[in-house]
């Protein structure tokens, strides 16, 4: 089979479009022929060993997916040969060869199906993200409710696409952040009550006035950096952020006295904590939310298989919603 191999640690621009042999499934497990797959972030770092996981080398990237069953191991009940499906989170790119091939190998237990209404351009980047989101959302041991205030950083990528659909579900007042105009504006299209430039110098001012007399309740952050310390000034009494990622690097002089006298709480969000019964419930409370709003994952651009490259260029961008390769 064709497949992009990860020779060393030195990043996606060193990835090598190849022939391997065919991944046979244990017992447990499906041999899937993919069909598409969605990049994230995550494979990026894994590839500039900025990842917790190092696997042995070669690798194959790719955590997300839409494929047909073709193989099935022993003891395996649950889907056939012929099945269109998707991954669920599960080792697949991570510790185990990933979708960045014609074939890849993954456990029967986190493969769902393509929901009834999606495409497979929808589904198949759609899990990893929205899983997170809804980790970042329900973490704290409550889930946000209507008449509480959400702010999602990076609210037109990936994760900040299915936070803000996920928060709406919830009935919250959302506020997204995004500095491109025209994204803006289709985030307020997914259901944001208000969007703005984290760029801008009265950012603080302008989101509290917005929200006033409220202050913001949960946060779901992607970008850390600078940012960071303007988003806790913006926390009410309790308020928690979610911490999913740091695109925009460190978090320069922290001063942790800033949580003190409203009880704010950060956390870290880590989609391996999932186990395929987890993810099975939550992926399966997702597609009900998104489907009684009659609301779909954002694509963003599919690439050819060939293109792999460019389409982790496109990721680097900064793209509204997902970047998706077509395998086969």
């Amino acid at each position: 089979m064709r497949a992009w191999l990860m020779e060393s640690y030195e990043g996606v621009d060193k990835l090598r479009l190849t022939e391997v042999p065919d991944p046979q499934p244990g017992p447990g497990e499906v041999q899937l022929e993919m069909h598409l797959a969605g990049l994230n972030p995550a494979d990026a770092f894994l590839a500039l060993a900025q990842y917790p996981a190092k696997p042995a080398l070669p690798h194959i990237l790719g955590r997300d997916g839409v494929g047909t069953v073709r193989v099935v191991g022993a003891g395996v009940t649950n889907v056939q040969p012929g099945d269109a499906v998707g991954i669920l989170r599960c080792d697949a790119g991570v510790e185990i060869w990933g979708t960045l091939a014609g074939k890849t190998v993954v456990p029967a237990a986190s493969l769902a199906p393509v929901p009834a209404g999606w495409t497979q351009e929808q589904m198949a980047g759609a899990p990893l993200v929205f899983l997170t989101a809804w980790q970042a959302l329900a973490q704290w041991g409550e889930l946000p409710r209507e008449g509480q205030v959400v702010l999602v950083t990076g609210a037109s990528g990936g994760v900040g696409v299915a936070s803000v659909l996920l928060a709406k579900s919830l009935g919250a007042t959302v506020v997204g952040l995004s500095r491109n105009p025209e994204k803006s504006e289709t985030v307020r299209q997914l259901g944001a009550d208000f969007v703005f430039d984290p760029a801008d110098p009265a950012l603080r001012k302008k989101v509290m006035a917005a929200i006033a007399p409220r202050k913001v309740d949960f946060v779901v952050d992607s970008v850390a950096g600078p940012l960071f310390s303007q988003i806790i000034a913006m926390l009410g009494y309790g308020g928690r952020i979610s911490v999913v990622g740091r695109s925009a690097g460190t978090v320069p002089d922290f001063n942790t006295a800033t949580l003190f006298f409203r009880r704010n709480r950060i956390g870290g969000v880590s989609v391996g904590d999932y186990t395929p019964e987890g993810a099975q419930s939550a992926w399966t409370e997702i597609v009900r939310r998104l489907d009684a709003m009659d609301r779909r994952p954002v694509v963003d651009q599919v690439f050819p298989f060939e293109d792999v490259k460019q389409a982790f260029a496109r990721l680097a961008e900064g793209p509204m919603g997902k970047v998706l390769v077509k395998v086969s």
